[in-house]
């Protein structure tokens, strides 16, 4: 079926599936009382995917609450002999419990991740079947990935409204007893082929083969790659594609996958038992392309790409951290590109599963950064540490995606220079990611005090340009970078753990506050501009003094969009432009640094104090209010 949501599962497609988006009974459980379906009082409705402290919802509810509960009824389909029924959920912040039918049916951790229970067994019969979900979010847990979920009533400074219980789609998918519940691809250029790796769940056999069709193109067009055929051992798959080679870069450069160019790969699988029959058939997608470093230069597939991105915190005026609809997503990337940026640091969130399908469509490069807690307990590590994992496995195939950020400005490790267990920690998650994932750049801890990165990442708000071409202006003045400036109050690397030649790139900076004078009262940036001319003035320069910084290999302006009450989006909430997007082209669409190649032009894009107990202690640059 459709839904104006999108299929959730963009890499992993199969023709029968539900959506269960719309509406819900619900209740508002604030002091987390009941404990069972039936201690609750149903008085409300609400829609989901939409979390109950947005007004999409129907709820609109911003207060404190420690638990939700929702309800609803759906036909069950009739189920061929051996045929399962699996029940999806996109995200649930924090923890979810469901019931089918008054039993049991799973229970799953963490807010930003999806989850899958097997309910065939709990059916009753082929008619109505009752789904009951419990979320618990304690509001004032900080030990928990949180992202800028506001763990105050009401939203301050950098932090927004909290998201509880559903915010992405719930679905029902068939699938046959033995099903590929996988699918991860992985690619080489330089021996130009693909890796793949399917898993399969249900009833094990070992009389199985995987079919594995990829092409390129469509239509008339499509091209095939490779028609092959494999074994599946021990319920498992792990082959890499040989690929033909045209051998000749002009030909090369067709398959590869750019913002320039985001050439998919299409794959279909089949998994058949040994008389040829069809017994599972998934659509997917991948790409050839490579990404990381060399020397001080962020390299994609080998040749150097200076990222133009754009802080986006994914937060829409009516509907929070979920957006209203699949289109919304799609408009975010052409937005993104429209402006003259080829990448988005997608901060403190981790995304829609739907955003990445089509910033792999449409060319967009994206770093994946992971919510933080904001406490150091040995809870949080687990809690986070489980979770990222979880993202990983989730994400890691997306080509879009080039590189992990599991820590933001030390948020959720406050003592790293001085603490050898948080900065054991920072290392420890580090080298996770690059075991989990060897084929991206990680960034261990974004904004200053590195213990453990591939790429320098600096945050640098002081809103007047010729100090910012100053600071970065030379070689030269890296001893001096290191040892005496402090961005943000902070050194950019520990003590011990000195820069030893990694790309340096400006990951936050501007933040640049317009809004129209009536609504200045509640809004703040880091700086402030009175008139649209103003703001787009003092834009101009900053991007003109950064993208001049040869010592820079990229950098990611402050903000993609306003997000409540920060105001300094270059786009207001609602997405409308605040000085014209083809002027915001012209300024961010020029190469970087005065020794570009053809090879990058051509990549150019073508169309505060906290008073509240056990609250973090959290440095990030002063804003300017309102006021000042």
């Amino acid at each position: 079926m459709t839904d104006a949501h999108g299929y959730p599962r963009p890499q992993l497609q199969r023709r029968c599936w539900t959506s269960l988006n719309g509406e819900w009974e619900f209740a508002l459980d604030s002091d987390g009382r009941w404990a069972r379906p039936g201690d609750v009082v149903w008085n409300a409705t609400i829609t989901v995917p939409f979390a109950p402290e947005t007004s999409a919802s129907g709820i609109g509810d911003t207060g404190c609450h420690r638990a939700v509960w929702y309800q609803r009824l759906f036909d069950a389909p009739t189920l061929a002999p051996g045929e399962r029924l699996l029940l999806h959920f996109g995200a649930v912040d924090y923890a979810a419990t469901v019931w089918i039918n008054g039993m049991a049916a799973g229970r799953h951790e963490g807010g930003y991740t999806p989850f899958t229970l097997d309910i065939t067994a709990m059916l009753s019969g082929s008619g109505a079947q009752r789904l009951v979900v419990h979320a618990e979010d304690d509001p004032a847990d900080l030990a928990k990935p949180r992202g800028k979920q506001d763990w105050q009533r009401e939203p301050h400074s950098i932090w927004y409204p909290r998201t509880t219980g559903i915010w992405q789609t719930v679905w029902l998918e068939c699938v046959p007893e033995t099903a590929i519940h996988t699918v991860r691809w992985t690619s080489s250029l330089e021996a130009w082929d693909l890796g793949i790796e399917v898993i399969l769940d249900g009833i094990a056999r070992d009389d199985l083969r995987l079919e594995v069709q990829l092409s390129v193109g469509e239509g008339r067009d499509r091209k095939l790659l490779a028609d092959d055929t494999y074994a599946v051992i021990a319920g498992e798959v792990h082959r890499r594609v040989a690929l033909s080679d045209p051998g000749i870069d002009d030909f090369r450069n067709e398959l590869l996958w750019s913002p320039k160019s985001p050439t998919l790969i299409h794959a279909r699988l089949r998994l058949c038992r040994p008389q040829g029959d069809v017994l599972d058939e998934v659509e997917s997608y991948t790409a050839l392309r490579s990404v990381g470093v060399q020397g001080d230069r962020f390299v994609l597939n080998g040749r150097p790409f200076p990222l133009r991105m754009v802080l986006d915190q994914g937060y829409w005026p009516e509907s929070g951290l979920t957006a209203p609809d699949d289109g919304a997503l799609r408009r975010d990337v052409e937005l993104a590109k429209a402006m003259g940026f080829n990448g988005v640091r997608k901060h403190q969130k981790i995304e829609d599963p739907r955003y990445l399908y089509w910033a792999d469509t449409l060319g967009l490069v994206v770093w994946e950064e992971m919510p933080s807690a904001y406490r150091f307990t040995k809870r949080s590590v687990a809690r986070l540490t489980r979770e990222w994992t979880e993202v990983i496995e989730r994400d890691s195939s997306h080509p879009c995606i080039i590189s992990w950020v599991p820590f933001n400005e030390s948020w959720g490790v406050p003592d790293l220079p001085n603490n050898p267990a948080q900065r054991d920690y920072v290392q420890a998650l580090y080298y996770l990611t690059k075991t989990l994932d060897g084929t991206r750049p990680v960034i261990g801890n974004d904004g200053w005090e590195s213990v453990a990165t591939d790429i320098i990442g600096i945050h640098d708000y002081d809103p007047r340009p010729e100090r910012i071409a100053a600071r970065y202006s030379t070689g030269e003045g890296i001893p001096q970078l290191f040892t005496r400036e402090r961005p943000g109050g902070r050194l950019l690397t520990v003590s011990g753990h000195p820069h030893a030649g990694q790309p340096l790139m400006l990951t936050e900076f501007g933040g640049i506050a317009f809004t129209p004078s009536e609504d200045r009262t509640e809004t703040w940036g880091y700086s402030r501009s009175d008139t649209a001319e103003t703001f787009m003035t003092r834009y101009a320069g900053l991007l003109e003094a950064v993208r001049s910084l040869p010592l820079l290999a990229g950098f990611c302006y402050t903000q993609f969009a306003d997000t409540y009450q920060e105001a300094n989006g270059l786009l207001y909430a609602d997405r409308t432009p605040k000085f014209p997007l083809e002027e915001m082209r012209r300024i961010n669409a020029r190469p970087v640094g005065a020794d570009v190649t053809v090879q990058e032009r051509l990549e150019a894009p073508s169309c505060a104090g906290l008073e509240q107990e056990n609250a973090p202690v959290l440095q990030s640059p002063r804003p300017v209010t309102a006021n000042g």
